[in-house]
């Protein structure tokens, strides 16, 4: 049970903010000057910098952040959370974005089960489509190789795939694999955004990736039912098996759409709100992008 007191009530709250109040009146330059403060503000892992030394903060900011942290018990609220726990309240239901990104041998348990291999297996079925239709071993409804990527959804669905399509922009290993190949994201119903993601495109060399959990999203749906027109319309509404494929749970609704189930990738009621980029939702149109090898490389 959550503790029922305000996390600004307490004590480490209120030192904190007089803490902050006091140090706005040191300029972000005065604080650069101190290179022992700069130098114990940046942290590299894997590749990866983190250089935190251009916030108007010092160790003593920092310290005090450790002691709020501690106030609000968020080491065992981490722990709740890769335990399974329902830590969810309003849905009732685990919270776990971390097992999409947990090794293979990794066990996490949501009621009882261990959902790494369940994790695992969408993931080697994003792996062996994208490969598929990276090789031209998929082609599409008229035999010619699919090329070009839109990818339907909205919100956590798009936001989060986009960034890290525009990260990979710029990585040499990445450009070089995407050569080719263009992937686009439609989140906007307004028609003219529509029209400005298809324009240039071939409906022959184009796959579809709808993202919705339910199949119900207004917005997606709408944008989706738009494109299965326009595929339907250039190459006969039995394309649409070739041309698209779903990110989704409700898979009655995915067939019912026209799109063959066996081609719909799934996740769960525990990967919730702003979906992760590291879920199906973002590694199916990066992978047919950039090649899973990457992805999973950078983003998983």
């Amino acid at each position: 049970m959550a503790s029922s007191t305000l996390i600004s009530d307490t004590e480490q709250w209120k030192e904190l903010k007089a803490h902050v109040a006091d140090i706005k009146k040191t300029h972000l330059r005065d604080l650069l000057r101190d290179d022992a403060r700069s130098q114990s503000m940046t942290v590299e892992f894997d590749g990866i910098l983190l250089d935190y030394s251009r916030q108007q903060a010092t160790l003593e900011t920092v310290g005090k952040l450790f002691k709020l942290a501690e106030a609000a018990s968020l080491k065992q609220k981490i722990g709740r959370m890769y335990n399974g726990e329902h830590i969810n309240s309003t849905e009732n239901r685990s919270v776990l974005h971390v097992a999409l990104r947990a090794s293979r041998d990794a066990v996490i348990q949501s009621d009882g089960k261990n959902v790494v291999p369940d994790v695992w297996k969408v993931l080697d079925k994003i792996k062996e489509f994208s490969e598929r239709v990276r090789s031209g071993s998929w082609v599409g409804a008229t035999g010619k190789q699919l090329k070009d990527v839109v990818a339907i959804g909205i919100g956590g669905s798009f936001l989060g795939p986009l960034f890290v399509h525009t990260a990979l922009q710029t990585d040499p290993e990445a450009s070089e694999s995407s050569r080719g190949r263009q992937l686009r994201f439609l989140a906007n119903v307004d028609p003219i955004d529509v029209a400005r993601n298809i324009t240039g495109l071939n409906p022959e060399t184009t796959l579809v990736v709808v993202v919705s959990k339910t199949f119900t999203t207004a917005e997606t749906m709408l944008n989706a039912r738009t494109l299965r027109e326009w595929i339907s319309s250039a190459l006969g509404p039995s394309a649409v098996a070739k041309h698209m494929v779903a990110v989704s749970t409700n898979l009655t609704l995915v067939e019912k759409f026209g799109i063959d189930p066996n081609n719909a990738f799934a996740f769960w009621d525990w990967v919730g709100g702003r979906y992760s980029v590291c879920s199906a939702v973002g590694v199916l149109p990066l992978s047919l992008q950039y090649g899973f090898p990457v992805i999973e490389k950078y983003a998983i």
